[in-house]
């Protein structure tokens, strides 16, 4: 039987503020991160391997908390490991010493679902199958054995939502034949960064158009002139039938956030996103009253199952961004897209940044095969940069994730890429004078 004989975490930081990709009103100079975990086994050719997602400094904090995290997995069987995906995460959460700082969000929880991500994509790999197929073959009552449903009874007890999945049994294999023809719709932020200037952000909307993407979306709340011009420029290429969406990144109070939205519903946006602190529930519903027609969007930083339960209660927003590396990895994504489906909020995962989109393109697969079985409303982020670090790197086509085909859940690194940009010892950190990041 397969061990796990030891546990990689590494610090990989990517200096993507020097050109200021991922720049947005209120994260002007990211370096793209992440915490990189990598469970090693006695087996040729098996390991599992997972990440958080941070911007720059911190992320050597998530690499410690991932070591602690990891330890009791030293020396399992992997088998029994992957047999019991729900077990082995309530167990990891459950430390109580660990949970106390948080529990179930900051760092601690970040490191979480760094190490459970690899212990998903180490279940795939030994099944010989893609994440999204793993998760679509298994049984109603598996899925909802493995998912984390504590402090959800009072609107989603465990049998309501094995009747949930259930529904949605009998159309599977037509779904997963859809998805292989057409893709799983996604829309580009990759034009839209805020230090982008005018020219860059018109060439990139064009090329996006041209590439087949219906949706695309921009980064405001710095400078409402500039927003104007800037979303100005956008529906002038995407035309009166593209989909335009705004993110402002929670830089706004509520009331700042309606005036804004307000001043720029001109441009017919699809949804604000992010329109203040992630943690304001009440706020979000507020402005989600205040800007209809135009949509509330949030998600990606939002801490856990309970956060996404309490909107969905409140009625705060129209679209829920999970994160596959924020929340405690796929145990607790499978709560929330249950939830989802049960208030018939459509999911449309975040993916802005390392990694990210190799993860929710599985995740995304995997609720219109198995959850919601629809399309409608829902659309995943894509993000140009960094998939050349992957062995086993996203596909997008005429606007469209590729159903990934590889075992795993996609989120191996080169080791090369390691070696380069691992931090403060790579050879890019350790030899290369940074210039100076643009103006």
């Amino acid at each position: 039987m397969p061990r796990i004989t030891s546990v990689e975490v590494v610090d990989v930081r990517f200096p993507t503020s020097l050109t200021r990709d991922g720049s947005d009103a209120m994260n002007k100079d990211g370096d793209y991160s992440a915490a990189y975990v990598v469970l090693h086994t006695d087996a040729p050719g098996l390991s599992g391997h997972g990440f958080t997602f941070t911007i720059g400094r911190g992320n050597d904090l998530c690499v410690e908390a991932a070591r602690q995290r990891a330890q009791p997995l030293l020396g399992r069987d992997v088998d029994e490991l992957c047999g019991d995906l729900g077990g082995i995460y309530r167990e990891l959460q459950s430390d109580s010493q660990l949970r106390w700082l948080g529990p179930d969000k900051g760092v601690i929880h970040l490191a979480l679902a760094a190490v459970m991500n690899a212990v998903w994509d180490l279940a795939a790999r030994g099944a010989g199958v893609p994440l999204w197929r793993l998760l679509a073959e298994m049984s109603p009552e598996d899925l909802v054995e493995a998912a984390d449903l504590r402090y959800l009874s009072d609107v989603l007890t465990a049998d309501q939502a094995v009747d949930l999945l259930a529904r949605q049994e009998g159309g599977r294999k037509q779904r997963i034949e859809e998805l292989e023809a057409s893709g799983y719709p996604c829309y580009t932020t990759s034009a839209g960064w805020l230090g982008y200037s005018d020219a860059k952000l018109r060439r990139l909307c064009e090329e996006a158009v041209a590439s087949g993407y219906k949706h695309v979306k921009l980064k405001v709340g710095a400078d409402l002139d500039d927003d104007i011009r800037r979303c100005g420029i956008a529906r002038d290429v995407l035309g009166p039938d593209g989909n335009l969406m705004i993110d402002a990144n929670q830089v706004w109070e509520v009331p700042q956030a309606i005036e804004w939205v307000k001043a720029l519903a001109e441009f017919d946006p699809l949804w604000i996103e992010e329109p203040t602190s992630p943690d304001d529930i009440l706020g979000h519903a507020a402005i989600r009253k205040a800007v209809a027609p135009i949509g509330v969007a949030t998600g990606e930083h939002g801490m856990n199952r309970v956060l996404f339960k309490q909107m969905f209660q409140a009625g705060a927003i129209d679209y829920c961004q999970l994160d596959a590396a924020r929340l405690g990895s796929v145990n607790e994504v499978l709560a929330v897209y249950l939830l989802a489906a049960s208030f018939d909020v459509p999911v449309c995962p975040h993916a802005g940044g390392v990694g990210l989109c190799e993860l929710v393109q599985h995740l995304a697969i995997f609720d219109y095969v198995a959850v919601s079985g629809s399309l409608d409303r829902r659309v995943t982020e894509y993000v140009d940069h960094l998939h050349e670090h992957f062995v086993d790197p996203c596909v997008v086509r005429a606007g469209a994730y590729v159903l990934p085909d590889a075992p795993g859940y996609s989120a191996e690194m080169q080791r090369e890429s390691l070696q380069t940009y691992r931090f403060p010892d790579g050879v890019y950190w350790s030899t290369v004078t940074e210039p100076d990041p643009l103006p």
